[in-house]
């Protein structure tokens, strides 16, 4: 059984509570969709759906980094900052078109925040 979208926060509640520079991080494609993981627990995922894959295109962008392929993993290092939009991003109801804005905006943040 899978770690819930409730469960996954609060452990990323835990790391994002004290700011660092490089959180390590990594972002699986599975057949089930695309998961965060920092040392080996899920920090957020994206579902197997058609918002759910432009999701983690985007969180993956926050990132830094491209989605990898399905069954495959990638590897990155952010700071916290980046880390909570990139969490955030995958919360977002992509479908609505008000959370257009809050995402561009938080894309953009991430960017700048990655230097």
């Amino acid at each position: 059984m899978g770690v819930s979208r409730t469960k996954a926060w609060e452990y990323a509640e835990g790391i994002l509570d004290i700011p660092k520079r490089r959180v390590p991080v990594t972002l699986r494609h599975g057949k089930s969709g695309m998961v965060v993981l920092h040392q080996g627990r899920v920090m957020t995922r994206c579902y197997n759906s058609r918002v759910g894959r432009v999701a983690a295109r985007y969180v993956a962008e926050a990132l830094g980094v491209e989605l990898p392929r399905m069954g495959e993993s990638v590897e990155a290092a952010v700071s916290t900052g980046v880390l909570f939009r990139a969490i955030s991003i995958s919360s977002l109801d992509l479908r609505k078109a008000a959370t257009h804005p809050i995402l561009a905006r938080m894309l953009e943040e991430a960017q700048f925040q990655r230097g």
